[in-house]
């Protein structure tokens, strides 16, 4: 049995630069709603990654960004957002803004056969 005391070191890549609109939206965001958020990160395809915000005050906000390394480099580059997962403690604080249901069902939003939003009965 060899034991190696030498790891292999990786190349290590360039930081990404951080958009700076991005990183203002964000902090725009956390100032509006509470102070503090949680960053959920997440693959949307070749539209590049989301980061979906949830405020303190649990208003979803969110930014798309170009790859994985830079979304995990706006989180890391703000103090007062913490990164997080779609668990039971984020789904409970969650209350959408009045019409964000329509904005996100588009032309669904318009049928009368469908329920309303709990947040807008």
């Amino acid at each position: 049995m060899s034991t190696d005391t030498h790891a292999e070191q990786a190349p290590s890549s360039p930081a990404p630069s951080l958009p700076s609109h991005t990183v203002d939206a964000i902090k725009k965001f956390v100032a509006e709603h509470g102070g503090s958020a949680s960053a959920v990160i997440q693959p949307i395809g070749l539209a590049g990654i989301r980061i979906t915000l949830v405020g303190a005050d649990g208003i979803l906000g969110d930014q798309v960004v170009e790859d994985l390394a830079t979304a995990n480099a706006v989180v890391a580059s703000l103090d007062d957002v913490t990164v997080s997962e779609w668990d039971r403690a984020i789904t409970s604080i969650v209350t959408p803004r009045k019409g964000h249901i329509q904005k996100m069902a588009g032309w669904v939003a318009r049928q009368t056969r469908f329920p309303k939003a709990r947040n807008e009965r």
